[in-house]
C-alpha cells in the first residue's frame, strides 16, 4: 500500500476469490478435405448442418473427411476444422479471366481487396463449385432492361446519406445467382441479394453501418469476394469516391454487368498439404484443442499430428484407424496387420496416442450410397460425450458409455482371440455384442510401458488437472516466492482437487508448497515449486465373479463366506 504523508483514511480492497478454472476437454481438430469453405484456417463447426453450410457435402472424392467430422459431431458440438486444398485448387472469377487462389479472408485483404485484378468478382473459396455461380449488378441506368429487375422492390437511386452530401444516383442492386444448381440443386436459384447499396465508399445506412458494395459484398456473402469495379463512366464521380457533390458514373454497359463464374479447379490435399493443416493447432496459448482426429489419412500425417501436436502441445490425444485395406477384404490377416501397421509404421508408444481396431460401414444420405469410414472420430467423440454426461476421467468405453453411432456394419468384426490379441498391444476393440449394438471395448491408450497412463482415463484426467491448475498458476507469477503466497496457492489448488475426488476422478492427492519444495536456492533463482501428488481412478478392464456351490447342511461361514 502507499505512505500516507498526512492523516486519513485509504481504502484498498484485495482480491483472495481466486479458484482453479473450468477447462474446456471436449474440441475436437481435424484437417481434411472439402469442396467448398474457408481454406488454411481454423474454422469452428458446432454441428453437421453447419458443416454442409460452411463446406459443402460430401461426394465421391471426400466422403471419408467430411463423416470424420460429421461422426466426430454427432456426439458434440465443437470441432475446429481445416480444409487442405492441394497446389492446383483455384477460385471461379468473372469476366473469363484467370483463376486466382485465395484460400480465405487473409489471403483475400492481403492481395485482393486493392481492387486492381482483372475480374469484378470472385468466388469466396476454391474449388470447381464456385463455376456457374452468377454475380450481376446494375445501377439506376440499367434497371429497366436488367434480367433480375423482378427480384427487386425498385430501382436503385440516391441514398439518404449520398443526399446529404450532394451526390446522386450512388445506389446498385447486386444479385448471387445459382447458375448451374451446384448449391441448390436448382438451376438459376437466386442464393443472395443486396438491394440499395452505394458506390461511394463512405457511404453509411440508417444504423450507422456502412452501405458500400465492396465492403457489403465481402462481409456479407456466403458466395463471392469483391476483386475490381465495373468499368464504369461519367463526367463526375468514379465509384469508390468518397460522397460530394456530383453525379456518380453508372455501368458502361447500359448500367448493368453480370460475371458469370468459371476457372475454378479441386485439388486433393497432399500430405504436406494435411501437414501444414494440422500445424496450425501448434500454439496452445491460442488455439485450445483436446481431441485430434486423423481421419483416413496417411501414416505419414497421422505421424506428423502425434509429434506436432499431442507430443508438442502435451495437452490434447490422437487419436489413429489402422489403414483400410488392413481390414478390408483380408480375411485371416486382420489381426495381425492392424498391429504390424500400429507397431512398426507409426512410431505411437505413447499415452497421448489412442488407436481402434478398424473401420465401419455408414449410409451417406447426401448421395444416397454406403460408404466406409474409420472409426478414430467417433472414439474421439465417445470421449467428448462422456465429458458431457459424466467427467473427462471417466472411461469412454463399455456398454454405458462407448456405444458407437451410424454404423451399418463393422468391416471387420474382432472376435474374442483377436480382442485379446490386439489389447495387449494397446489398440482398443470395436466389437459388435448380440443384444447391446457395436461397442468400443477398451480403454487403453498407446503407451507400451506398464503405467496408470495406459488408460485413456487416467491421461485424460492429468490433461483436466494440468491445464486447470498451470492456468490458475499464472496468476502466482512475479508475486514474492514467500509463505503467503505458497499458503495462497495451496488454497486454490486443494479445493479444486478435494472437488474432483468428489466426482470420482483420484483417490486421494497430496499439495506440497512450502520451505521443503521452495528451499533458498530455489528462491535465489526466482523459481516457484508446488509437488501435486495424486492417485488417479482405474476404470475396471477385468470382472472375476465366482459362484461357489455348497452342500445345504453347512453354514457359510465353514467356508469362508
Amino acid at each position: 500500500m502507499a505512505f500516507q504523508l498526512s492523516p486519513g483514511v485509504l481504502v484498498t480492497e484485495q482480491d483472495l476469490t481466486n479458484v482453479v478454472p473450468a477447462v474446456s476437454t471436449s474440441i475436437g481438430a481435424f484437417v481434411g478435405n472439402f469442396n467448398w469453405g474457408p481454406a488454411e484456417e481454423i474454422v469452428t463447426v458446432g454441428s453437421e448442418n453447419e458443416l454442409v453450410s460452411k463446406f459443402g457435402v460430401p461426394t465421391s472424392t471426400n466422403a471419408v473427411d467430411f463423416y470424420s467430422a460429421a461422426n466426430f459431431l454427432s456426439y458434440t458440438n465443437n470441432l475446429k476444422l481445416v480444409r487442405a486444398v492441394g497446389t492446383a485448387g483455384r477460385n471461379a472469377v468473372g469476366c473469363a479471366q484467370t483463376a486466382v487462389y485465395i484460400p480465405n479472408g487473409d489471403v483475400y485483404e492481403d492481395s485482393f481487396s486493392a481492387g486492381d485484378q482483372g475480374m469484378e468478382f470472385t468466388a469466396k473459396y476454391p474449388g470447381a463449385k464456385g463455376n456457374g455461380l452468377i454475380v450481376s449488378i446494375c445501377d439506376h441506368s440499367g434497371f429497366d432492361t436488367w434480367d433480375y429487375a423482378s427480384s427487386f422492390a425498385n430501382a436503385p437511386g440516391t441514398s439518404d446519406y449520398a443526399d446529404a452530401k450532394g451526390a446522386t444516383f450512388d445506389e446498385v442492386h447486386v444479385i448471387v445467382v445459382d447458375g448451374v444448381g451446384a448449391f441448390t440443386g436448382t438451376v438459376g436459384t437466386v442464393l443472395e441479394k443486396f438491394a440499395n447499396l452505394s458506390v461511394a465508399s463512405d457511404a453509411k445506412g440508417s444504423d450507422g453501418g456502412s452501405i458500400y458494395y465492396k465492403n457489403v459484398v465481402n462481409t456479407q456473402s456466403k458466395y463471392a469476394w469483391w476483386t475490381k469495379h465495373p468499368a464504369n463512366s461519367g463526367e463526375d464521380l468514379a465509384w469508390g469516391a468518397a460522397a460530394s457533390a456530383g453525379e456518380y458514373n453508372t455501368i458502361t454497359a447500359a448500367g448493368e454487368h453480370t460475371d458469370t463464374f468459371t476457372g475454378g479447379v479441386d485439388a486433393a490435399p497432399s500430405s504436406g498439404d494435411l501437414n501444414a493443416g494440422y500445424s496450425l493447432f501448434v500454439d496452445k496459448e491460442l488455439i485450445d484443442i483436446s481431441l485430434v482426429i486423423t481421419g483416413g489419412h496417411a501414416s505419414a500425417v497421422c505421424q506428423h499430428a502425434i509429434d506436432t501436436l499431442s507430443l508438442g502441445r502435451l495437452d490434447c490425444v490422437t487419436f489413429v484407424s489402422p489403414p483400410l485395406a488392413a481390414v478390408k477384404n483380408n480375411a485371416g490377416d486382420e489381426t495381425d496387420d492392424v498391429i504390424d501397421y500400429f507397431k512398426d509404421t507409426l512410431n505411437r508408444f505413447s499415452s497421448y496416442v489412442v488407436s481402434d481396431s478398424g473401420w465401419k460401414r455408414q449410409y451417406d444420405r447426401y448421395n444416397d450410397v454406403y460408404v466406409n469410414v474409420p472409426l478414430n472420430a467417433d472414439i474421439a467423440g465417445l470421449c467428448a460425450r462422456t465429458d458431457s454426461t459424466n467427467d473427462p476421467w471417466f472411461s469412454p468405453a463399455g456398454l454405458n458409455r462407448g456405444a458407437i453411432k451410424n454404423v451399418v456394419k463393422l468391416l471387420w468384426t474382432p472376435n474374442q482371440t483377436d480382442r485379446d490379441s490386439l489389447y495387449l498391444n494397446g489398440i482398443n476393440p470395436v466389437a459388435n455384442l448380440p443384444g447391446n449394438g457395436i461397442v468400443l471395448y477398451g480403454d487403453k491408450t498407446m503407451l507400451a510401458k506398464p503405467s496408470a497412463f495406459d488408460r485413456i482415463n487416467v491421461r485424460r484426467l492429468f490433461i483436466v488437472l494440468e491445464k486447470a491448475i498451470s492456468t490458475a498458476a499464472k496468476f502466482q507469477l512475479f508475486e514474492f516466492n514467500d509463505v503467503f503466497t505458497r499458503a495462497q496457492f495451496k488454497s486454490i489448488v486443494e479445493p479444486f482437487l478435494r472437488d474432483v475426488r468428489g466426482r470420482r476422478g483420484i483417490y486421494d492427492f497430496r499439495v506440497v508448497c512450502d520451505e521443503t519444495n521452495n528451499t533458498g536456492e530455489i528462491i535465489d533463482r526466482n523459481e516457484f515449486v508446488a509437488d501435486i501428488f495424486i492417485k488417479p481412478a482405474k476404470s475396471i478392464n477385468f470382472i472375476q465373479l465366482n459362484f461357489i456351490a455348497t452342500r445345504t447342511s453347512i453354514t457359510f461361514e465353514e467356508v469362508g463366506a
